[in-house]
């Protein structure tokens, strides 16, 4: 078996997963949720969003919670639009930042209000301002398997949209089954194509579980020598622009997963079922962890609410 000895683990479920919750939870909480899911060894999370808060009313008042979350051995970062975004997310201290574009143009059109060249353009302005404070910006590439509007997407549009985020800086990208369609074949074939303008340690994978694939496609992209891997603890959230997405892989069957075949993530997997625990019960809902819910019948103990 090929696969990465150690791999990292990106958590975004204070963003990615919070901003398609019905609750919104306060600054307070957010930042006791990332300071539990560092207290279990992720050292990279995506703490929020610097958007305008009329659109994701979940992510209102990040640079609260970045004010509140221990800094140490953690890097924290944030998702941002545009120069004013960045602008908030530089004085909120966030040590690095992330752009968001699509391969799908009806996509990129609802979700950001623009075509992807135009998201391209803005997103090149928003790096290099971001470079001359010395903070990293990582690329997502959105719908790289499927898109709720258009259907199948070609893997050269990916290339094209990784290609030019890499060319005005990113350090990263971040390839996103958004919609959660695709299968362990499709997800190789997209990783080997976009190794192509990619090396492949700067290619990340951001899978949801909508047909219950998530696990499989990330053993084939780590077959593939992936070792960055997108996750949100429990499975919450999702993506308010595209209908009928289910929430994003677990991290916690993730981490299972690679504990399992001796793959060094450095995280406790009993903590990460804790803070998982923490959000579920603030949201007032049950995990969709199989591994956290495996844990808690084993426990006879009750796992979020």
């Amino acid at each position: 078996m090929n696969v990465p000895s150690r791999v990292c683990i990106v958590e975004v479920g204070p963003r990615d997963g919070l901003q398609n919750e019905k609750l919104t939870l306060s600054p307070q909480v957010r930042a006791e949720f990332i300071n539990r899911l560092a207290a279990a060894g992720i050292r990279r999370i995506e703490g929020g969003s610097f958007v305008s808060p009329t659109a994701v009313p979940q992510m209102a008042h990040t640079d609260e919670t970045f004010a509140l979350v221990s800094r140490q051995n953690l890097r924290l970062s944030a998702l941002v639009p545009n120069l004013r975004g960045l602008a908030d997310a530089l004085s909120a201290g966030a040590d690095e930042i992330a752009v968001f574009a699509a391969a799908s143009e009806t996509f990129s059109k609802r979700n950001i209000n623009c075509s992807i060249d135009e998201s391209l353009e803005r997103y090149a302005k928003v790096v290099a301002e971001a470079r001359r404070y010395g903070v990293m910006t990582r690329g997502y590439v959105s719908c790289a398997l499927g898109c709720p509007y258009e259907g199948a997407v070609d893997y050269a549009r990916v290339v094209s949209v990784a290609s030019a985020l890499l060319d005005m800086g990113c350090f990263e990208i971040s390839l996103g089954d958004t919609i959660g369609v695709g299968t362990p074949l499709q997800a190789r074939r997209l990783v080997e194509r976009v190794a192509r303008v990619a090396p492949l340690d700067k290619i990340a994978v951001h899978f949801h579980d909508t047909y219950g694939q998530a696990l499989a496609n990330i053993f084939a992209c780590l077959e593939s020598g992936v070792c960055i891997i997108d996750s949100s603890v429990a499975g919450i959230g999702g993506c308010p622009f595209a209908p009928g997405s289910a929430g994003n892989v677990a991290t916690e069957d993730v981490v299972y997963m690679l504990q399992q075949m001796n793959v060094e993530t450095n995280i406790s997997l009993e903590r990460l079922i804790a803070a998982g625990a923490f959000a579920c019960a603030q949201l007032n809902r049950a995990p969709a962890s199989r591994v956290a819910l495996a844990y808690g019948a084993k426990s006879d103990q009750p796992v979020g609410a």
